[in-house]
């Protein structure tokens, strides 16, 4: 039988058993974002990055409908909120390192939503022109890009706010060990 019976108690032990592997893989990958892939060329990809999200928040700005207009509002906050995350991280790096490493799962966390945001922009301008192909499956992708406009990307500027304001490691290292 296992971890099979009859109470539900043995979901609960073998969660808290996987929990702590899953947060400290999420931690890692975080980590690495940080180090080895926004400050070690000094912040260069993401800026590339950011860029190219730029040119998308352009391009949606030159077509019509409720849908684009809502992508295009949207992905350019997240892009200013990734932006700012970006170069919060390369300036503190040296000087505050444990403000930026405290923000490391929540920068994860935005820059998947934002270049998850940045993706189905690009899908939806496809989407447009070919609609007439298959309206059907592109209608879907153009309103499936619009739910996620509107319901994932406005997550980032809260995101923004916990890396950046008060340096976010203030509040995680509040507590001294014996307080634990």
């Amino acid at each position: 039988m296992g971890f099979i019976e009859e109470t539900g108690a043995a979901q609960y032990y073998r969660d808290a058993r996987i929990l702590p592997i899953y947060e400290g893989t999420t931690a890692i990958q975080a980590n690495d974002l940080i180090g080895r892939k926004t400050v070690r060329d000094g912040g260069a990809v993401a800026k590339a990055l950011l860029a190219d999200i730029a040119q998308t928040v352009e391009a949606l700005k030159q077509r019509d409908g409720a849908a684009f207009g809502s992508m295009q509002r949207h992905l350019s906050r997240g892009h200013d909120a990734l932006q700012s995350v970006v170069q919060f991280v390369v300036q503190n790096m040296k000087s505050d390192p444990n403000a930026v490493f405290a923000g490391s799962v929540p920068y994860l966390k935005l820059a998947g939503i934002v270049l998850g945001g940045w993706q189905m922009a690009r899908a939806m301008l496809v989407a447009q022109a070919k609609h007439a192909e298959d309206p059907s499956f592109y209608g879907a992708k153009i309103a499936t890009a619009q739910f996620y406009a509107e319901h994932v990307l406005p997550q980032a500027v809260a995101l923004e706010a916990s890396i950046v304001s008060a340096k976010g490691a203030e509040g995680v290292l509040a507590l001294s060990e014996d307080q634990f």
